[in-house]
């Protein structure tokens, strides 16, 4: 049995009598201390109307629903019989381009489906300070920006319906399994597994975990605060909202996780949750990074948090045959013995080609997958690979003696990393630049904590990005600390895991306010060396080469291979 946010208690209530003529709604909060519930329980006046004659018609056996409000639990429905067996919630990721929805079996905890969904937002912009402008001081763009939010999670509340229509719910599948007929007492059953069907009907809480920035959105506030100097946003902690109040169809309340700071929201509080980093003895980095870095650095006795911009060149932007990680998309780099093999999303792992210029012969995808350009994991392996043959310097810069691959165009050099697609010297400085800040970041951290680059006990990174990247081509390119590899850990899509948590634990709550006591916000603006160490960290791996041992005895023994 879970410790949710939302809990369901089937009461067979004692009829009332001459020596026992307590009100319905007494009758009702007694069963329920009774069953266990200490806290007070609010009834509002739409559940009031209902008892009667719902109570008789029931023969005073029935099933109440529960949803924590941040001060009390609140009954957002009763039914007659015991349907206690069909107790769902939702998870939600309310990312600046894809939203995440998971439904939970909140009785188990067990996950019943997941699906995804892009933000409807993307309309107005991929990157999010366009749809902050587009909106600002408008009232009318504001709500159609909240809305095109609300409609992305509801797209993504509709996707679960449509999966459990296709299944059956959990408890049909159950009892379809286990040979069990329907029981002719169990009126309430039938008529919860039907409602099933409709997650709106369903799940009696929501987690939500986003940037501050999407949260505004959601709550329908102009988020140009979140940008702008002094960065005073319009809300940090809006914590339980009435899911009709959003215009998300749930009976009960949604929950979103508290932010920090303008740059550092609810999706890595979130994160902390999920890892339990402010738990832990050793100290851990937690790193989120993608156009902007999210950076917390600590353990059980301190939080370090910090935020800046990274650039768009992890995600493809600013790179000029940059994509998302979409179909199409060169994921995975390898140069051998002169020749480039790209893997391609959408392509199988043995369907990856090769491209070798002196030939001009291009080994095309069974799968039937081309090439359309190239994101962010493609990129890091891309420039790993060049910087092991030796294709590019220390500094960055392309030696077209090294390679009938690498060519003048526009004025400056390229390689083709794919047939008609080329990977331009801006994109290389780009992409040094954007590493160098994200290096920096950690390293500012670290030192704030009194370590070294390499002293962390785990590097945890979240979101999509650590989920696809190498973590060798990482390290070899100085983003990474050059450390042991298994303490280097992918935490996935972090954000949903700790809404999901929260969604099942309602303790830590307690956990939230202790997180967002401890961190102390780290303004890397105000830190006086931040240019000459960023500086420092745009060569690869770094100026610094001994930091980085590894890559130093890699880069001798790819070199003593191409003499070979």
């Amino acid at each position: 049995m879970m410790n949710g946010l939302s809990q369901k208690q089937y009461l067979e209530l004692p009829l009332p009598t001459e020596d026992d003529p307590r009100s319905d709604q007494q009758r009702i909060l007694d069963s329920l201390m009774a069953a266990g519930v200490e806290e007070r329980v609010h009834i509002p006046v739409h559940i009031l109307r209902e008892l009667y004659p719902l109570l008789d018609n029931a023969k005073w056996k029935i099933t109440v629903s529960l949803a924590w409000n941040g001060e009390n639990w609140e009954m957002v429905e009763i039914e007659e019989g015991d349907t206690t067996a069909q107790h769902y919630g939702l998870a939600v990721d309310l990312g600046s381009t894809t939203v995440v929805a998971r439904l939970l079996d909140c009785n188990s905890g067990e996950i019943l489906k997941e699906v995804s969904c892009f933000n409807k937002q993307i309309q107005w912009g991929t990157d999010i300070l366009s749809r902050i402008f587009y909106c600002k001081d408008n009232k009318e763009k504001l709500e159609e920006v909240r809305r095109a939010t609300v409609e992305s999670i509801c797209e993504c509340m509709d996707k679960l319906d449509a999966s459990l229509e296709l299944q059956g719910t959990p408890s049909e599948q159950k009892a379809e399994n286990n040979g069990v007929s329907e029981s002719g007492d169990d009126r309430g059953a039938k008529n919860a597994a039907k409602k099933a069907r409709t997650i709106s009907h369903s799940a009696l809480s929501m987690v939500i975990a986003g940037n501050t920035t999407m949260i505004h959105f959601l709550l329908g506030m102009d988020a140009f605060c979140v940008f702008y100097t002094p960065h005073a946003v319009h809300a940090d902690c809006p914590g339980f909202q009435l899911a009709r109040d959003l215009d998300i169809p749930l009976k009960g309340y949604v929950y979103c996780y508290p932010a920090k700071s303008n740059y550092l929201g609810g999706d890595i509080i979130s994160g902390m949750i999920d890892t339990e980093l402010y738990k832990k003895n050793e100290i851990s980095v937690f790193f989120d990074i993608g156009t902007n870095g999210e950076l917390v650095i600590g353990n059980k006795e301190f939080l370090l948090c910090g935020a800046g911009a990274a650039g768009p060149a992890l995600e493809g932007g600013v790179v000029r045959t940059g994509m998302r990680a979409d179909i199409g998309a060169v994921d995975e780099v390898k140069i051998r013995d002169g020749n480039i093999y790209v893997h391609v999303i959408g392509s199988h792992k043995e369907d990856s080609g090769s491209h070798e210029k002196n030939s001009g012969n291009h080994e095309e995808n069974s799968s039937g997958e081309e090439p359309r350009g190239i994101c962010g994991s493609g990129i890091i392996d891309l420039i790993a690979e060049l910087f092991l043959e030796g294709w590019i310097d220390i500094r960055g810069k392309l030696s077209p003696e090294k390679s009938p691959l690498i060519q003048e165009s526009d004025n400056q050099l390229c390689v083709e990393y794919a047939p008609g697609l080329y990977f331009y010297q801006k994109d290389i400085d780009e992409f040094i630049r954007t590493k160098s800040a994200a290096h920096t970041m950690v390293e500012i951290m670290l030192r704030e904590s009194g370590l070294e680059l390499n002293q962390a006990d785990r590097f945890y990174v979240a979101g999509a990005f650590g989920k696809h990247v190498s973590k060798e081509s990482a390290i070899t390119i100085g983003m990474y600390p050059d450390m042991d590899r298994d303490h280097i850990i992918n935490a996935g899509n972090s954000s949903l895991e700790g809404a999901q948590k929260l969604l099942l634990n309602w303790s830590l709550l307690t956990d939230i306010d202790q997180i967002l006591e401890e961190m102390v916000y780290i303004q890397f603006a105000e830190v006086e060396d931040f240019l000459e160490l960023m500086v420092a960290a745009q060569a690869l791996p770094h100026t610094d080469y001994k930091r980085y041992p590894t890559v130093m005895e890699k880069l001798k023994e790819r070199q003593k291979d191409i003499k070979l």
